[in-house]
């Protein structure tokens, strides 16, 4: 990736951040030290940042140039884990927090365990929008505060496979519903999932757990929320 394309990128999270009302020219300036017409410049697309200065915004902004690579890039020229040779497939273990991004990024592992293929070919893919940029099958695992509203079907330190290729409202199975990883609050929560005009209801197993509501942002469809549907439990034991 050319360093143009990392400036674009950056010009495009900051606009981003300025159109939802996190961001301001003004603050960015202030957070950077640089003129308010330099940053305007850069946001307008009429002059690019030094090399110092893009490490300069990064810095205040928290980010990292990992959050300005595109991904289907990074999978093309580094794969995270490498393909396994025999009857079985390497899926990533990771925070439920990191398994709402595309690619996950080797310092965000927890571990890597193993799947038979032929169990992992069999599942039914039903992608809404364009996934073909997210890692298909990831795990989480989910403590005993996130596993109360979907208790007895999930139990502590239960270990959720996630195919994150199937973020349709669909029945995987006639007469079963899905259970799906969320989007929420940045991080992802497992739950039943109904839409109701512009909010998603995220429904729980446990009928003491209260149900809660997700407003669609503009432009936005449930699908967008949906990480992928759970496709196995695993229990420690």
């Amino acid at each position: 990736m050319k360093f143009k394309a990392l400036q674009d990128n950056l010009r495009k999270i900051l606009l981003e951040r300025i159109e939802s009302g996190e961001l301001t020219g003004l603050r960015l300036a202030q957070q950077t030290g640089f003129k308010q017409a330099h940053i305007s410049n850069f946001l307008n697309r009429k002059r690019g940042l030094s090399l110092e200065g893009m490490d300069k915004v990064l810095s205040v902004q928290h980010l990292s140039v990992l959050d300005l690579l595109d991904p289907a890039e990074v999978n093309k020229r580094a794969s995270i884990v490498a393909p396994s040779p025999d009857e079985f497939e390497n899926v990533l273990l990771t925070e439920p927090s990191t398994a709402v991004n595309p690619l996950i990024t080797a310092d965000r592992v927890l571990e890597i365990l193993k799947f038979k293929k032929s169990f992992l070919r069999k599942l039914k893919p039903e992608p809404e929008g364009d996934r073909s940029d997210w890692t298909r099958f990831v795990l989480i695992q989910l403590d005993s505060r996130d596993t109360a509203s979907m208790f007895p079907r999930l139990l502590p330190g239960s270990t959720l496979l996630l195919d994150r290729h199937y973020n349709s409202l669909k029945p995987y199975r006639k007469g079963e519903l899905n259970m799906y990883a969320v989007l929420k609050n940045d991080t992802c929560v497992v739950r039943y999932v109904e839409v109701a005009g512009n909010q998603i209801l995220l429904r729980p197993h446990n009928h003491a757990s209260p149900i809660e509501v997700i407003p669609l942002s503009s432009g936005k469809s449930a699908p967008d929320y949906l990480i992928g549907r759970v496709c196995q439990v695993g229990m420690e034991s």
